[in-house]
C-alpha cells in the first residue's frame, strides 16, 4: 500500500509518490531540466519577467491570427498566472486584432453555494479575465460576447463549445498540489484507498465540480488573499482532461511563486521520463502529444536547505 499523505491523509498527492523519485526530482539543477526535454515535450527558459509574460500573451496573438470565419480558432487560459492578461489586451489594440473569429476558454470558476461565482465575487476567474484583458480591448477589435467561454456548474454548454473552434493552446500555471486548472487530486476514499484512478481514468474526466484539496486552498490564499483561506471556496468547476486533450497544445508557466522549486522540478521529470500518476495530475501531460513548460529561470530556486 503506498504511504499517507503527510499533508492531507485523506487525500492524494505527490507526498504518496515512491520517496526514490521525489528525491531524483529534488537533485535537478537547471542544466538537468533543460536536458529533459523530449519529442513531444519542450521546455523553454526566459531571464527576465519581462520576457517571461510576453512570451505567454504572445500565445494569444498567436492563437487568435489563426482565427477565420471557416475556422475559428481559440485559447484556453488560467487565472494564475494573471500577469500576461493585460499584455493580452495591450498587443491586441497596438496590432489592431480583430477577435470577430477567435474564441477563448476560461479554465476555471469557484463554486459558492452550488453556483459558480458571480461577476461581484472578488477572487472570481470570470471577472479577473474580463477586467484585466477584455474590458480593455477597443470595442471595435473586441470578441463577440457568444465566443467567451466560462465554466459553470452546469457545464453542457460549456463543453460543447469546443466543437465550436479549434482550442489551438490550452495555457496554465501548477498549484502546489501539481493540477492544472483545478484538475486535484482525488480524496483516498471508496475505490481509491488503496491507490488513486489510473491515469486513463483520470483522463476521462471532463469539465466538472470539484472539492478543493486542502494545498489547493492554501495556495489560492497565499498568491491572491494574504492568506486569508477562509476566504477561498472550498468548490470550483473546472476544465477536465477529455478538453485538455481537444487542445492541439498545453503550454505551462512556471514564474516561482505558484508552485515552489521541488514542485517545477517534480512535474518535469515525470512528464520527461512518462511517469503519469494521478496523485500529481500535472504528470498526465506525459501522454499528451505536445506540451511545452517555460520556466522564468531566476523564479526556479534550489531545493537545497536554507533557514529563514
Amino acid at each position: 500500500m503506498r504511504p499517507l499523505s503527510r499533508v492531507a491523509p485523506g487525500w492524494w498527492d505527490y507526498t504518496t509518490l515512491d520517496p526514490e523519485l521525489l528525491a531524483d526530482a529534488a537533485r535537478l539543477t537547471a542544466a538537468d531540466i533543460q536536458g529533459l526535454e523530449r519529442e513531444g515535450f519542450a521546455i523553454r527558459f526566459y531571464d527576465t519577467i519581462q520576457e517571461f509574460y510576453l512570451a505567454e500573451a504572445l500565445e494569444y496573438i498567436t492563437a487568435w491570427k489563426q482565427a477565420t470565419a471557416s475556422a475559428p480558432a481559440g485559447i484556453c487560459g488560467p487565472i494564475g498566472p494573471t500577469e500576461q492578461l493585460p499584455l493580452v489586451a495591450r498587443l491586441v489594440n497596438e496590432l489592431n486584432l480583430s477577435l470577430r473569429h477567435a474564441h477563448f476558454w476560461g479554465m476555471d470558476e469557484w463554486v459558492i453555494d452550488g453556483k459558480e461565482a458571480s461577476l461581484d465575487f472578488p477572487l472570481g476567474f470570470a471577472r479577473t479575465d474580463l477586467e484585466l484583458c477584455f474590458n480593455r480591448i477597443r470595442p471595435e477589435l473586441a470578441m463577440p460576447p457568444e465566443n467567451l467561454h466560462f465554466p459553470a456548474v452546469d457545464s453542457a454548454e460549456y463543453i460543447a463549445s469546443f466543437q465550436q473552434a479549434r482550442c489551438l493552446i490550452m495555457q496554465g500555471g501548477q498549484g502546489e498540489v501539481k493540477h492544472w486548472a483545478f484538475n486535484d487530486p482525488p480524496k483516498r476514499e471508496g475505490r481509491y484507498v488503496d491507490a488513486p484512478p489510473s491515469p486513463a481514468e483520470y483522463r476521462q474526466l471532463g469539465t466538472r465540480v470539484v472539492d478543493l484539496h486542502p494545498m489547493t486552498l492554501m495556495q489560492n490564499a497565499r498568491t491572491s488573499g494574504g492568506g486569508a483561506v477562509h476566504q477561498v471556496p472550498t468548490r470550483a468547476v473546472t476544465v477536465g482532461p477529455r478538453e485538455t486533450w481537444q487542445a492541439e497544445k498545453v503550454s505551462i508557466w512556471h514564474p516561482g511563486h505558484h508552485d515552489n522549486p521541488f514542485g517545477m522540478r517534480l512535474t518535469t521529470l515525470m512528464i520527461a521520463r512518462r511517469i503519469p500518476d494521478s496523485a500529481v495530475p500535472m504528470s498526465l501531460l506525459a501522454d499528451h502529444p505536445n506540451v511545452q513548460f517555460n520556466f522564468f529561470r531566476p523564479g526556479l530556486g534550489t531545493c537545497e536547505v536554507e533557514m529563514h
